[in-house]
């Protein structure tokens, strides 16, 4: 199978399954977002145990479908901890310490901005 056709069945999967586990969660609310924790971090234990039965035992055909795909569109919190620990591992330690700040912060800044942007076209 094409490997973006691999990605798109795997994103679709993945979407829907963080839905059902965003659904599932009692309680899910503004206090602490308990599902999206627990996805992230299920995510990354996903990606970790993928990245190395892949390396170890092969497999890395599946890579698009489960990592790119399912994990991805479950979250890309798995992938963003996976580049950081990589980095990490090379020994780029100010590198992975830079990139996993400038993720956490530029991010939130971009949800602030879409926040704001949304509010004045849509408000």
């Amino acid at each position: 199978m094409n490997n973006y056709l691999q990605v798109a069945a795997g994103g679709a999967i993945g979407a829907t399954l963080r839905y059902a586990a965003t659904r599932a969660v009692p309680g899910h609310g503004p206090q602490f977002p308990v599902a999206t924790l627990g996805v992230n971090v299920a995510g990354c234990l996903a990606m970790g145990l993928l990245a190395a039965l892949f390396a170890h035992r092969g497999g890395q055909h599946l890579a698009p479908f489960l990592m790119t795909g399912v994990l991805g569109g479950f979250t890309t919190f798995s992938a963003f901890s996976l580049d950081a620990l990589t980095l990490w591992g090379r020994g780029q330690h100010p590198l992975a310490a830079a990139y996993v700040l400038a993720s956490v912060v530029l991010s939130l800044a971009a949800v602030m901005a879409g926040l704001a942007l949304g509010r004045a076209i849509f408000a």
